[in-house]
């Protein structure tokens, strides 16, 4: 259901403005309690014994000799687990949690155990016998479709994927409208190229982490980092076969987690080593395991085809769009479908997206999850056409941006969206007009994110003292128990010292989706101002009984009750704190709540624009300077809004120019670790300059409009059309590695 949530015109005393946020204390002192920094009375470490092969059936496993080793409490297996899981998906995440009949990919769960130290543990695992037969593996999208590729599994193809493809395509998706042979015979210049991403991992800083307590009364609690506890326990009881009310989940402080967090690896496996052993068990991955068997982003290969009239209208736009999604189904293929040409106010348009299996860990979101790549090819097209007919790349782009009322590619129409103001704003910036030095080049890109909405459940409680908790069941990941304490007290019309918003557990609130999809500030803040309205027409209803009037003659006005008006008689406002202090005698507690399937999430878009400098001689590339022009709806806490337009840049950076997953001829992923899989540091960026515009989106009291993922589309895109401007050859596989640039130089 959507609320009456029709944005207000009114002008905002604490949303906008950049109070403290409330973890910095606990977290610069260590206090904050991160999925490793629990423990229990009687604890055990748990360990998972990874499959050393890319592809392989799983003859037998024998854990006599690991079981009978001193200190050693519990052994798993999948054995150990329900013999059939009835939803397909889950079952997928269960097989990826504990391998049944195949191991599919280097790092994929065999066995673990629980023992009463990681040294016995990791001697244990080492006593573990699995006997393999050896399978033939793929790891790269295009290999994977062919039709004599090795296949993963057998039948898993949707009613979508024409007969006589490979097993490895999972499904087919198309978007579009119009006709898009009509629309290229129109162009004046057709453009066809392919392009190539690598798969990247969220890279967060935290790895997984979780502590298991199974008692013998069928009652469970974990204690897990994650982007949703709510998912978590969902997906963990319907794999152990539990009742959800029997898992309570709670959620640590997130070192990081951009998408990475939102499924399950380690927790299952605990509460059933747990549930053998009887003892609360805690496993932590390494690094290493982190990079084997957690899910990265996608690889992609992409062909797009646009055509272009001399005046830089786009008449037809077409893009298929392959991307592998590990081990199982479940590509984010189908959105960098809908996102590939959504800037764009195109008659003519279509996109075709293939999900593809291989022999890779299963993917996860990783913000904004599969629109950069789709992106990256769209606008280095654009780019390229532009410079061709001799055309600005942002006058281009002005031409044909989506505005209110354009059909999108991908079939909804726009209500009022920002991108052109972010294009006026970006031509208008002067870095779009600074010189420009020798092997230097400057990019520009737009980017789209739909953004969510869905479950969300709030209560706003205020105690005898007149200070207020707002309880809700989303981690923070983006400074949401800042925004949510702003926007409470904003409707209260109290101080935002006076609020503290708390992440419940699964027991204490309704069901709540996971903090994904770019949806927190604008869903939970939806229902977190809607738990304050309820609460201040309580606090009327009080006010007018103490004052023996009607409820209706009572207003709430800058944090008080007041009469209505002078028919409701000379009675001084009464504040939130006087109405607490007298709460027990005018009929108990005073709260708000709000359960809703928040809607009206309102799409976001971003334009960036970026300066790099080429070294011909190393291939090296120097970012010079970068600029961030996003559409924020409303911006609750600027400072924090700032941060994730610079974090996606940052993100965006280095999966242009660094970060990929490399395996080697066996299979076997060949940088698992920091130092090899390099992501930017410090001194790679610039200072990241943000202009946050305000286009306020109508599906929120507030105008918000989530911005999390927005900001990591256009930068794969706007980097490559930099160097490539700088080095004078057209970049087309990403990422932009030394190796790479300078075999494109020399090719050329």
């Amino acid at each position: 259901m959507a609320l009456d949530s029709k944005t207000e015109a009114r002008k905002f005393k604490i949303v906008g403005t950049r109070p403290l946020r409330p973890d910095g204390i606990d977290k610069v002192t260590g206090r904050a309690r991160f999925g490793a920094d629990m423990s229990a009375p009687g604890m055990l470490v748990g360990l998972i014994l990874r499959s050393p092969h890319p592809h392989a059936r799983i003859r037998s496993i024998d854990t006599t000799r690991a079981e009978s080793m001193e200190g050693v409490h519990a052994v798993v297996t999948r054995a150990d687990f329900p013999a059939f899981v009835e939803d397909e998906a889950l079952a997928d995440v269960l097989d990826n949690c504990m391998a049944g009949e195949k191991a599919l990919y280097d790092g994929h769960a065999v066995a673990a155990v629980a023992a009463t130290s990681g040294a016995v543990a990791r001697a244990a695992l080492k006593l573990i016998e699995v006997e393999y037969e050896l399978l033939a593996h793929v790891t790269d999208v295009d290999e994977a479709m062919r039709p004599d590729a090795p296949a993963l599994h057998e039948d898993r193809a949707d009613e979508t994927v024409p007969a006589g493809m490979s097993d490895n395509v999972m499904a087919r998706h198309e978007f579009g409208h119009g006709d898009i042979d009509a629309g290229f015979a129109k162009a004046d210049r057709v453009l066809e190229r392919g392009y190539r991403t690598e798969a990247t991992h969220q890279g967060y800083i935290e790895p997984h982490a979780c502590l298991a307590t199974f008692g013998s009364d069928g009652q469970a609690d974990l204690w897990c980092c994650t982007q949703g506890h709510y998912m978590v326990r969902n997906t963990c009881a319907a794999i152990l076969g539990m009742e959800q009310g029997r898992l309570r989940v709670t959620a640590s402080e997130i070192g990081g987690g951009f998408g990475g967090k939102t499924t399950v690896f380690l927790e299952p496996v605990a509460l059933m080593l747990s549930k053998k052993a009887g003892r609360p068990v805690k496993m932590v991955m390494g690094r290493a395991e982190v990079f084997r068997a957690t899910g990265p982003t996608a690889s992609s290969s992409i062909d797009v085809r646009i055509g272009m009239a001399k005046d830089g209208r786009i008449t037809a736009g077409f893009a298929e769009l392959r991307y592998q999604g590990g081990a199982y189904p479940g590509s984010p293929v189908d959105m960098g479908s809908m996102s590939a040409f959504a800037p764009y106010d195109l008659e003519h348009v279509k996109t075709v997206g293939w999900d593809v299996v291989t022999n890779r860990p299963k993917q996860a979101a990783y913000r904004a999850p599969g629109a950069p790549m789709a992106a990256f090819a769209v606008e280095s097209a654009i780019d390229e056409l532009a410079r061709e007919l001799g055309l600005d790349p942002l006058e281009v782009r002005l031409k044909n941006a989506a505005r209110e009322g354009t059909r999108a590619s991908y079939g909804p129409t726009f209500p009022a969206i920002g991108l052109e103001a972010t294009l006026r704003k970006a031509k208008d910036h002067p870095h779009w007009s600074a010189p420009l030095g020798p092997n230097q080049g400057r990019g520009v890109a737009c980017g789209f994110w739909f953004n969510f909405g869905g479950d969300t459940c709030v209560s706003l409680n205020i105690t005898p003292d007149g200070t207020v908790t707002v309880s809700e069941g989303n981690p923070d990941i983006g400074g949401s128990r800042a925004s949510m304490s702003m926007m409470a007290a904003e409707e209260l019309g109290i101080p935002y010292e006076k609020v503290r918003t708390i992440i419940a557990d699964t027991g204490a609130l309704g069901q709540n989706d996971v903090t994904d999809g770019s949806r927190v500030t604008f869903a939970v803040g939806l229902a977190t101002i809607e738990a304050a309205r309820a609460a201040k027409r309580e606090m009327c209803k009080r006010a007018a009984r103490i004052w023996e009037i009607e409820e209706d003659a009572v207003v709430w006005e800058d944090g008080a009750a007041r009469p209505a008006g002078p028919n409701a008689g000379k009675h001084p406002p009464m504040s939130l704190a006087e109405i607490a202090a007298v709460a027990t005698n005018t009929g108990g507690p005073i709260a708000g709540h709000c359960e809703v399937n928040a809607e009206g999430a309102g799409v976001s878009f971003a334009t960036h624009m970026v300066d790099t400098e080429v070294d011909p001689e190393t291939g090296a590339v120097k970012i010079l300077r970068y600029t961030v022009f996003q559409d924020a709806g409303k911006a609750v806490h600027p400072a924090y809004v700032e941060g994730q337009f610079q974090g996606g840049a940052v993100q965006g950076i280095g999966w242009a120019l660094n970060e990929e997953y490399i395996y080697g001829e066996d299979g076997r992923l060949q940088n698992a670790g920091f130092l090899d899989y390099r992501i930017p540091v410090a001194s790679d960026l610039p200072m990241i300059d943000t202009v946050i515009l305000e286009i306020p989106n109508p599906g929120h009291p507030y105008g918000v409009r989530g911005v999390g993922e927005t900001s990591i589309v256009p930068p794969l895109a706007a980097v490559a059309n930099a160097v490539s401007h700088a080095a004078g050859v057209r970049l087309t596989h990403l990422p932009i590695s030394p190796p790479r640039l300078l075999a494109a130089i020399g090719a050329k």
